[in-house]
């Protein structure tokens, strides 16, 4: 994936990164987990904590939502090669059938020469030779020809030299089709093999941890909407002083029609997005009953007039990366190091996306999985 990730702005205030203190916080918070996993070490046989269950059920889903973008990675490109695999047999037909009309008219040149004695009867057998450029270099027999029988001898040899190219590209482009299906089977069968994980654990808990579950979660939520709003303030604020110190230059004015152009097309990006709220996330799907999470991007911006790749990790390299504080409704988050997620910004530090397997198209905090798992904002176009 290193070679679909685009470079991170420096800083500790810039488009939703990791910052060097959180990843401190993060390492002291792991060491010190490992102190207590090592003093008090579990049997094989004891029940896991419901916060290890937790953790372990969003694991699953998270590597099935990756499995679900190398799924639409490895569809697209089978996509792209079957359709090139088609071109090349159709080009092969068309050139075989040219071949065939050559070495009629040239099987009908040998026979009238070999009448009017012409030709020596070797015209004839170079016909039916594997290589006829040894016959062709004979000098008493290209003596013989008529230039209308030459150019013919040449666009004989030029067909069958090309027809023999398209047929071994034909051979390569189905073998990079069969590795990209079985890529393609690979991919699916991870997805479905994580989701069956995730709903078996579940099936564990008891009605009590359910709830309990549910509360923590809950929790979670609150925390996310009081980061969405601390972010909504501070984009305000600084949309106010931006608004105080702005002239009326003409570069401003340009840049003030292109504002304008892009929000046009956000909103009616968001305007679809929110349309598809209460559908339901499905792996692979692009709509219009259900979507996966870059499915619903490409989508949303796709009826805002602009073509958006399939994939996240493609996705992320369709536009302007912007800071988290300057982010804008329309503006495509991402998450996660892997980029294996999307969602819509709506302002307000809330984005409409859809979220993982099991969910449906909803609005959310960008915040939901808190802030050290957002990679980038992209400002598409």
């Amino acid at each position: 994936m290193a070679s679909h990730r685009k470079p991170r702005p420096g800083g500790t205030s810039g488009a939703g990164l990791r910052t060097p203190a959180l990843a401190t916080a993060a390492l002291t918070s792991m060491a010190v987990f490992s102190q207590t996993a090592e003093a008090a070490p579990r049997t094989d046989h004891a029940k896991p904590s419901l916060e290890e269950v937790e953790k372990k059920v969003d694991d699953l889903y998270r590597q099935a939502e990756s499995a679900t973008e190398k799924y639409n990675a490895a569809k697209e490109r089978t996509g792209r090669q079957r359709g090139r695999v088609d071109a090349l047999r159709d080009e092969l037909a068309r050139r075989t059938e040219r071949l065939n009309k050559a070495r009629e008219e040239l099987g009908s040149f040998a026979a009238a020469q070999y009448r009017t004695g012409a030709a020596a009867p070797g015209t004839a057998t170079f016909l039916l030779a594997n290589d006829p450029q040894d016959y062709f270099d004979q000098s008493q027999l290209m003596n013989r020809l008529t230039s209308r029988e030459k150019r013919a001898v040449d666009a004989y040899i030029g067909e069958q030299a090309a027809t023999m190219k398209e047929r071994r590209q034909a051979s390569d482009s189905l073998r990079t089709l069969d590795a990209s299906q079985r890529d393609l089977r690979t991919a699916k069968a991870t997805v479905q093999r994580k989701l069956a994980s995730a709903r078996e654990l579940l099936a564990t808990l008891t009605a009590q941890e359910k709830a309990r579950l549910a509360a923590i979660e809950r929790e979670k939520q609150q925390e996310a909407a009081r980061r969405a709003a601390e972010l909504a303030k501070q984009q305000a604020a600084r949309q106010q002083a931006d608004s105080s110190s702005s002239t009326a230059s003409a570069s401003g004015s340009a840049g003030s029609t292109a504002s304008s152009s892009y929000d046009t097309k956000a909103e009616k990006a968001l305007a679809f997005a929110r349309a598809q709220l209460g559908k339901p996330y499905v792996w692979g799907a692009t709509g219009p009953d259900s979507y996966d999470c870059s499915g619903l991007t490409q989508a949303a911006w796709k009826a805002a007039g602009v073509t958006l790749p399939r994939t996240t990790y493609d996705q992320v390299g369709a536009g302007t990366t912007v800071s988290l504080a300057d982010a804008r409704p329309g503006d495509l988050i991402f998450f996660y190091d892997d980029i294996s997620h999307v969602g819509v910004y709506i302002g307000n530090g809330m984005m409409i996306h859809a979220p993982k397997p099991g969910a449906y198209v909803r609005e959310e905090s960008i915040y939901y999985g808190g802030e050290s798992i957002i990679h980038s904002v992209v400002r598409p176009g």
